[in-house]
């Protein structure tokens, strides 16, 4: 027997849950404490509960499948294709009920200690974006001054003493202690920085996943442990293009008529693990002793920007190949031809 299909909108207080009861075929819409939810569910038999992937849903999930119930996740913009009209709970609810019923790829759920890297990337991004900002708006206020320094931390670190010091000349002391109060703050979220990757490292030393992984060129720890940790589970994805497309490093298509148009990178999923492979790709094409005859047959007919996404795409497609078959990286792997 099929498990009754029940949609579950998550809120910080209250929770909605929709579904048609199978014996009476009474629809049911209720609201639901945070604290009675998992109460709701304890004494039913196994449902098949939807849920959008946001805030929340994995731990609910976890909780739900430890029950004894199936749960399928979904993207938000798939779940709003259902939602008819108004923008509420209830409707919201009633949406998630229907999208949970189409068939559908479903959000692997994640596992608390793939979440706990998640959260230690998600709060370095964080303070790399506060230290890009900081660092602009130093170099801008110099340069106001006829101080510009060049590209780089470590040209910034090396020449803001001397200019600090020929601006306190005909400057007032309370600017240039501002300055030089911004700059080490700059040099604190640098030390904050470190200490959250060896944190990553450590975290990861005994991962057998994130060590297949890095011996792809262009996959540092950083990238290792942010895919392993983004992924979920390989095996959730089809093939190693629908891993790819998920985090948005494949071609938009637009077309119709039978003809379709290729455009740019899509540039859906994980921003962050996207620019960590597209890093990763610039990386090897700058530093790569010998570069494959695939890179440099593409370096001669495209741009560099070009050829670095195509190299971040076929990483991508590695990686899902190495974890989903569960088998070292080999260099040298030739795909056998299908008979």
């Amino acid at each position: 027997m099929k498990p009754m299909p029940v949609g579950v909108d998550i809120a910080k207080s209250v929770i909605q849950v929709h579904y048609v009861d199978k014996e009476t075929g009474e629809v049911v819409n209720k609201a639901i404490k945070r604290a009675k939810f998992l109460e709701f569910f304890a004494n039913r038999t196994a449902c098949l509960v939807g849920m959008e992937a946001s805030g929340g849903a994995h731990h609910w999930a976890r909780r739900l499948i430890s029950m004894g119930h199936q749960v399928k996740l979904m993207p938000g913009e798939f779940v709003k294709a259902f939602n008819i009209r108004n923008k509420n709970d209830v409707a919201d609810a009633h949406a998630i009920w229907r999208a949970v019923q189409q068939p559908s790829k479903a959000v692997a759920v994640k596992s608390e200690m793939q979440q706990a890297m998640l959260a230690l990337h998600r709060m370095r991004s964080q303070l790399m974006k506060f230290k890009l900002m900081q660092t602009n708006a130093l170099r801008g206020l110099l340069a106001e001054y006829g101080e510009v320094m060049g590209a780089g931390a470590a040209s910034l670190a090396r020449a803001i003493p001397e200019a600090l010091s020929r601006l306190s000349e005909r400057l007032p002391a309370v600017l240039i202690e501002s300055l030089r109060e911004q700059f080490n703050q700059i040099d604190a979220l640098n030390q904050r920085i470190d200490a959250l990757e060896r944190r990553i490292r450590e975290l990861s030393k005994n991962d057998l996943a994130v060590k297949a992984i890095s011996e792809i060129s262009g996959i540092g720890f950083l990238t290792a442990t942010a895919a392993v940790a983004s992924m979920g589970d390989a095996k959730a994805f089809r093939s190693a293009r629908e891993f790819a497309a998920w985090a948005g490093l494949a071609p938009r298509q637009v077309g119709s008529g039978g003809k379709i148009n290729l455009h740019g990178i899509s540039k859906r999923g994980d921003q962050y693990l996207r620019t960590l492979l597209v890093n990763g790709a610039h990386s090897v094409l700058l530093h790569a002793k010998k570069p494959s005859a695939w890179v440099t047959q593409l370096k001669e007919r495209k741009p560099i920007n070009v050829v670095a996404v195509a190299l971040a795409n076929k990483m991508a497609r590695l990686i899902w190949a190495v974890l989903a078959h569960e088998q070292p990286y080999d260099r040298d792997h030739m795909r056998a031809k299908p008979a």
